[in-house]
């Protein structure tokens, strides 16, 4: 094997090192702050600008079964769209997309003088929401649901939360106890409110069905575990319904707010298709074929004034003379 040569070695030997660096001046260490500064957002409603910060809620024990309420968010909750809240014979969450090429490009002034589930309106007024709603029924039980929701989320999901509970300990007995508090006083919002959704998310079928006296008589369902709200829908739709006018009224007196400029979406009791397939009893007050006809007489009157209407109906085949 031949030999290294020693100047090599030498070479290697007396490489130089890498010199250190000179210290420059010290520099003062400043830690972050643990929060961040609020961002400024715009509300889309009422485009005013909210400081939005997040925060992180305190643990809390819950029964089981039982969900959280938080205050409600300002600006973030404006942003998801509201999904009706009860479940409606006829709801139309289903043909929202089929519906959206006959609705306009703007709504400011928006009547709908059959409430029900309020699909329509919760999509309208999440996709304008500076549009100014007049929402109407001939249901107390129903509006004072849609007041409960607007005006007293929490309260109202705190009194969910304590039907939920005796529920599940005495499902049955207490389903029929609370069926049997008919005409609650006006003035207890949150109790009628309350009694409304429980019964409607725990009877048979979600129906909601009244006799001549008024008094709701659909039997108990098959729901062993039922889930009563969804809290972060309450709140958005708690924020889509701020501002808006609410009242029990009949449809005849509604149409006459109904004046040039005015969009209406009329979702009324169908037109029955035979005898046996009819459903029209969500109110003591009847909806025959002559209220049929009264509201398409009001309907064409006014569209007449100006109004942009839609309405959704069923469209039976004539009645035949049998030999």
């Amino acid at each position: 094997m031949p030999k290294k040569s020693p100047r090599a070695s030498a070479r290697r030997k007396s490489t130089p090192t890498k010199r250190p660096r000179r210290a420059g001046p010290l520099r003062r260490y400043r830690p972050k702050p643990a929060t961040k500064k609020p961002r400024p957002t715009a509300h889309a409603a009422g485009r005013r600008a909210f400081a939005v910060e997040e925060v992180q809620a305190p643990y809390v024990a819950l029964p089981p079964g039982a969900q959280a309420v938080l205050p409600l968010p300002s600006a973030p909750g404006a942003a998801r769209e509201a999904q009706p809240f009860l479940k409606w014979v006829g709801g139309k969450a289903q043909l929202l997309l089929q519906f959206d090429r006959f609705f306009p490009a703007a709504i400011e002034r928006y009547v709908e003088p059959f409430i029900g589930g309020g699909a329509v309106f919760f999509h309208l007024k999440h996709r304008f929401p500076a549009m100014r709603a007049f929402l109407r029924d001939n249901n107390a039980d129903l509006l004072a649901a849609y007041q409960a929701v607007r005006d007293h989320p929490h309260e109202l999901m705190r009194r969910l939360d304590a039907h939920l509970a005796r529920f599940r300990t005495d499902r049955e007995t207490y389903y029929y106890l609370v069926r049997s508090r008919h005409h609650l006083p006006v003035t207890e919002v949150v109790e009628r409110a309350a009694r409304m959704i429980f019964l409607n998310k725990t009877c048979f079928n979600g129906l909601w069905r009244v006799n001549a006296r008024g008094e709701f008589n659909v039997p108990i369902g098959s729901q062993l575990n039922p889930n009563l709200y969804d809290r972060e829908n309450i709140h958005a739709a708690s924020l889509a319904l701020q501002d808006v006018h609410l009242a029990v009224q009949d449809f005849r007196d509604t149409f006459n707010e109904i004046r040039s400029g005015t969009f209406a979406y009329i979702d009324p009791p169908y037109f029955p298709i035979s005898p046996t397939a009819s459903f029209t009893a969500y109110t003591k007050d009847e909806f025959g074929i002559g209220e049929q006809h009264e509201l398409a007489a009001l309907y064409s009157d006014a569209a007449r004034r100006g109004a942009k209407l839609m309405l959704s109906n069923s469209d039976p085949p004539p009645p035949r003379c049998h030999s």
